[in-house]
């Protein structure tokens, strides 16, 4: 068998770019968090704002907090350990759970939260942002934002009356009581921590500009050091033997016939649903041989017993979007109980890279056997993205059966080499490579 230690494969958004603005509470920080978004004009940028990582409060800290007493602007009222731990998750490029925290209760709600999961850029702002030094640690670039004071004050005004239901009177109390003197000695030392200063927040185009240029660049190198590993591996693993895992149908002439209908470019588009959809109940059935069952014993209708095999777990389909949307009839004939996901991947027309644009599955999906789904590899850039999303939610590599029409035999050969644990199902073998037309053929457009 291959050794997995040797072949890694990163999905784009590993070792998240992150951005790290501090600032005086009103200075401008989600604003400028804002333009930068606006600016770079990527699906992929994410805002994550650190009022979420306020600290649970006990009974009398909350009725301080109802009383305008209590002092949301120490450090003290920050949990930096969630948000160290949530960082680290996004830096690795696992998915994050972020707390939902409610200003007018003065409390994390219950049983909610935000998911973070493939942002190429996460943006951190808060007035403690460039504070902690293992926030510092995993901080791309920082920002502080400096604004004069009576601006800040008319922002934070504005924002606690009209957002955060509070009243004037008391808002300024907290001003006086403890945002102004708590800025001079915690917020504004953090400037030196910074690798460039922002005066006039938005307003200044000069200095948001660089930042922009900087994340672009960034972005791109990493995105060419992606796809060099990709070409990398696919030279290693070319004389590479596929392993046991590798399920090739065999070419009986009852399959081979099929093979012929589906790829006479003269097939009428109704034959070639029905011959496709044959074709992926048999991909189903063989797939199903590859899934972990267990012992059962039952009684048969002669009240007798007989010691039989169930499936250890669910069933869960998952279609890479559109192409694997041709092998849902087929999944259905043989796992009509199944669970369906979705997850859209789509190769960048600049770079050719792999693009994570839409992700649905169950909640729990880790607690099922999951056929990934999608009728031809050829590079195996997107398959390999599209495993590593389903281990990123849980699934174990041995509980995923890999499901295609035709692959290449690199594309194979990366998928094998990277994941040799998951097992892969194919009707058969491209010499080369080719376009994708079988969701055209099979969906008309």
């Amino acid at each position: 068998m291959l050794e997995s230690l040797k072949y890694i494969y990163s999905p784009p958004w590993h070792d998240t770019h992150i951005i790290g603005i501090a600032g005086s509470s009103g200075s401008g920080k989600t604003s400028v968090a804002a333009r930068l978004v606006k600016q770079l004009n990527l699906p992929w940028v994410v805002v994550l704002s650190m009022d979420s990582f306020y600290k649970e409060l006990n009974p009398a800290q909350s009725k301080l907090a109802f009383e305008n007493n209590y002092d949301f602007d120490s450090p003290d009222a920050i949990d930096f350990d969630i948000l160290v731990d949530r960082l680290q998750d996004l830096k690795a490029g696992r998915k994050a759970e972020i707390p939902v925290y409610s200003f007018e209760k003065h409390q994390r709600e219950p049983e909610k939260s935000t998911t973070i999961y493939s942002c190429h850029v996460l943006i951190l702002e808060g007035i403690f942002a460039l504070y902690d030094p293992r926030v510092l640690e995993l901080l791309d670039m920082k920002i502080f934002v400096d604004t004069d004071s009576d601006i800040c004050l008319a922002r934070r005004l504005a924002r606690d009356v009209k957002s955060r239901g509070r009243d004037v009177r008391g808002a300024l109390q907290q001003w006086h009581r403890f945002v102004k003197p708590n800025f001079e000695l915690y917020v504004r030392p953090q400037m030196k921590n910074a690798d460039i200063a922002i005066p006039r927040g938005i307003d200044n185009t000069t200095a948001i500009n660089m930042v922009v240029k900087h994340i672009q660049r960034a972005l791109n190198a990493k995105s060419e050091a992606h796809l060099k590993k990709i070409a990398e591996l696919g030279e290693r693993v070319l004389e590479k033997p596929l392993t046991d895992n590798v399920t090739i149908l065999e070419q009986t002439p009852q399959l081979r016939g099929i093979h012929t209908i589906l790829q006479d470019r003269m097939t009428s588009r109704e034959d070639f649903i029905f011959y496709f959809d044959r074709l992926a109940s048999l991909l189903v059935e063989k797939a199903m041989d590859r899934m972990t069952f267990t012992v059962q014993e039952i009684q048969t209708p002669q009240n007798r017993p007989y010691v039989g095999l169930r499936c250890a777990s669910a069933i869960c389909g998952v279609v890479i979007l559109r192409s694997g949307g041709v092998f849902e009839v087929g999944l259905k004939r043989v796992v009509p109980d199944c669970k369906i996901g979705r997850l859209l991947l789509q190769s960048n027309m600049r770079t050719g890279e792999p693009e994570l644009h839409h992700l649905k599955v169950p909640p729990n999906l880790g607690k099922h056997q999951v056929l990934l789904l999608d009728p031809q590899i050829a590079s195996g850039a997107a398959a390999l993205m599209a495993v590593r999303v389903l281990k990123d939610h849980g699934v174990e590599e041995k509980d995923i059966v890999f499901l295609t029409y035709m692959a290449t035999k690199v594309g194979l050969g990366r998928l094998n080499a990277v994941f040799p644990e998951m097992k892969i199902v194919a009707a058969g073998l491209e010499q080369g490579w080719a376009a994708r037309w079988i969701d055209e053929k099979y969906f008309g457009c």
